[in-house]
């Protein structure tokens, strides 16, 4: 049975220990050294050093006493701002910062609730096959640490990654993938009093290329938003130069690529109507995922809830996590709801009750592969 004193306790002291995004070192260290303790035989591949992170992904595995197929659970380690000094307090049964940081549950929760499984899998003498975790890094701001995973260390073929908002029984098996959408336009100072129609302003081929896109909500399985615009000094000369990040994402990579020729097409023409110049670079941030809604990976989890008294049911997101990567490279994954609520905030929260039903999950789901 889980120990939901002890698990509140280890989540609380996790969160307290610092781990922004390529800042993991510290709560890798210590995590590995936990893992050691289970008797689980760790290592670290290099992605941190082909990312300027002080860490690297941790891989472990605890070998079993039966012959099935080895299972994975995947995590990770880094948080987002402003996550250093966390406080973590209970009221009413949930846990929350205090208020002046972000919580860090996204996605130390869910690496809490996999170590108090495997807790519990030596304490109880649980029969099971290898067990794979993967802890990862550099998550938050693109998937950076699953996609310079070392995959050739890694047997599983089935994963479970533990990093979704919905409460525990939720079963993501559809994921968007994502472009990324550089824009550079280059206008012609001028003198913005003396002789301004001598001038290009980059600013008015932005605002004149934003106006004319579809943004934001483009159908129930498309986004696309402007997310960064840097350009001009001083009020007195017309900006020659502006810069645009922008994305789009979509469950349908038929829709990705018309929403991101749509606003390419949309620069263009701004700058030629306007005779600016413009500079566009694209990128597939990462692939879409489906999972069949009878595969074997989602029915083990249904029977999994269904043991244990947890509603099973299945979903799709708007959001890219190391399930879209892993997927990619082979490794058959779906996300898991673990009851991240309002991540990235200062409002960011965590029940108790999804804690410890996250590794009740993670326990049967063990037990059943």
């Amino acid at each position: 049975m889980v120990n939901k004193e002890r698990l509140v306790n280890e989540f609380m002291k996790y969160v307290q220990i610092d781990s922004l995004t390529r800042s993991e070192g510290n709560f890798a260290k210590f995590i590995s050294e936990e893992l050691e303790k289970l008797g689980l035989e760790v290592i670290f591949d290099n992605a941190g050093e082909k990312i300027g992170s002080d860490t690297n992904n941790i891989i472990a595995t605890l070998k079993g006493d039966k012959n099935g197929e080895p299972i994975m659970f995947c995590c990770h380690m880094d948080t987002v701002t402003p996550g250093e000094g966390i406080k973590p307090v209970i009221k009413d049964g949930v846990i929350y910062s205090d208020g002046t940081t972000i919580l860090g549950g996204d996605n130390k929760a869910g690496i809490a609730a996999v170590i108090e499984a495997l807790k519990v899998i030596k304490e109880q003498n649980i029969s099971h096959s290898d067990i794979e975790i993967v802890f990862t890094i550099a998550e938050e701001g693109g998937l950076n640490g699953s996609k310079n995973l070392d995959y050739s260390k890694i047997k599983s073929k089935r994963a479970y990654v533990l990093d979704s908002g919905g409460e525990p029984g939720e079963i993501i098996i559809r994921g968007p993938a994502q472009d990324k959408i550089d824009v550079k336009i280059k206008g012609k100072p001028a003198h913005a009093g003396v002789c301004p129609e001598e001038g290009i302003s980059a600013i008015q081929v932005a605002a004149a290329a934003i106006s004319r896109m579809k943004l934001l909500r483009i159908d129930e399985e498309t986004t696309a938003n402007i997310g960064v615009i840097n350009g001009g000094k001083v009020t007195n000369i017309v900006t020659p130069e502006v810069e645009i990040k922008a994305e789009a994402r979509s469950l349908s990579v038929e829709k990705l690529d018309k929403q991101t020729t749509h606003m390419i097409e949309c620069f263009k023409n701004a700058a030629e109507e306007f005779g600016a110049q413009v500079e566009i670079e694209t990128s597939r941030a990462y692939g879409a995922f489906r999972i069949d809604e009878n595969d074997e990976i989602v029915e083990l989890v249904k029977k999994a809830c269904k043991n244990i008294g947890l509603k099973a049911y299945t979903n799709s997101t708007g959001g890219g996590s190391d399930t879209n990567i892993l997927n990619v490279n082979g490794i058959k994954a779906v996300n898991l709801g673990i009851g991240e609520r309002k991540p990235h905030t200062l409002e960011e929260h965590l029940r108790i009750e999804d804690l410890v039903n996250t590794s009740r999950l993670v326990l049967e789901i063990i037990k059943l592969a």
